[in-house]
């Protein structure tokens, strides 16, 4: 489990998504960049932090041509719930077997208020059109790392 992925491509992996369908990972994203963000759970303070500012700038991402993709341990009842409460506007993939998270070095010990659980960490994958991570952030904040990874993708596509 090595965690510079940096330049390597993206594991493949299914993935079922709260649009009812299975997303193909890398293969769905061919063709454009992709943003996969992992979060720890949905309807939690930083979580829906998070979510509403990606929901909120979608339309940039858009422009740049990338696709958004939030990713978490949580059911697709529970994506579905959070997505209603929240209107968000992109999907939410289900990792409950920890298939990708576990892969990319995500999921796994994880400290709260002294507290150490098994859970995911808040990282974010850039994964360009050709499927190999550009980029990788790790524990990010979920009040800043929208405008870091929208920078991120606005100076890959003009390079």
């Amino acid at each position: 489990m090595s965690d510079n992925w940096e330049g390597k491509r993206l594991p493949e992996v299914n993935l079922e998504s709260s649009e009812g369908k299975m997303v193909h990972l890398p293969k769905d994203g061919e063709g454009s960049w992709t943003l996969l963000y992992f979060y720890p759970k949905d309807d939690t303070p930083g979580c829906t932090k998070q979510a509403c500012s990606y929901r909120d700038n979608l339309g940039e991402f858009e422009k740049a041509g990338a696709k958004v993709f939030g990713i978490s341990s949580d059911s697709l009842g529970s994506h579905s719930n959070f997505i209603s409460k929240y209107n968000l506007s992109f999907p939410l993939l289900s990792d409950p077997e920890h298939k990708l998270s576990g892969t990319l070095g995500v999921y796994g010990d994880q400290e709260w208020q002294g507290r150490v659980f098994k859970g995911l960490s808040r990282d974010t994958f850039l994964v360009g059109p050709d499927g190999v991570i550009q980029k990788v952030w790790r524990k990010v904040d979920p009040t800043k790392t929208v405008s870091e990874t929208l920078d991120a993708i606005l100076k890959a596509v003009k390079a």
